[in-house]
């Protein structure tokens, strides 16, 4: 669905905005690295661009740092997204050849379709502020040292 670059990005964000409180609390590229599991060389670049966009600013020395650049209600995911990525525009049915929409369809065409409305909508209508009401994940966590619920996750299984 998207690169690593902008996994990254989401992560890097959505950590600024755990702990958004109008740009007090600032957190240096280790702290986002460490605290995502992240390699801090990646999570500095992307700062950087972060911040040419305008979505962090980010300032040196004692007490400096990254911070959100706006309310984290005001940045949606697809401002992020649309950084790293570009916006497929090709036609070509990704599993039959030929063009999408022109002869027969696809076995899988229409639910493609429905899987990228789905994408679309969930990039445009969600903004970070969820990550800024549920709270820094470490306090999130269980408290008794159990291991996580299993859940389901959105990234395809490892092949046998």
């Amino acid at each position: 669905m998207y690169g690593k670059q902008t996994e990254t990005a989401i992560a890097a964000v959505s950590r600024l905005a755990e702990l958004y409180d109008g740009g007090k609390t600032r957190l240096s590229a280790a702290e986002i690295a460490k605290s995502r599991g992240l390699p801090v060389p990646v999570v500095s670049k992307i700062l950087g661009a972060l911040a040419q966009a305008g979505l962090v600013t980010g300032s040196r020395g004692p007490g400096g740092g990254y911070t959100l650049a706006k309310p984290p209600s005001s940045i949606k995911i697809y401002d992020v997204f649309c950084l790293f990525e570009r916006e497929d525009l090709s036609t070509a049915c990704p599993f039959g050849g030929g063009t999408c929409g022109v002869g027969e369809d696809c076995p899988l065409h229409h639910r493609l379709v429905q899987v990228k409305a789905a994408m679309d909508q969930m990039l445009h209508e969600t903004t970070f502020q969820g990550f800024a009401e549920a709270g820094p994940a470490e306090q999130r966590a269980p408290g008794n040292g159990a291991p996580p619920a299993s859940r389901a996750s959105y990234r395809a299984t490892k092949p046998r």
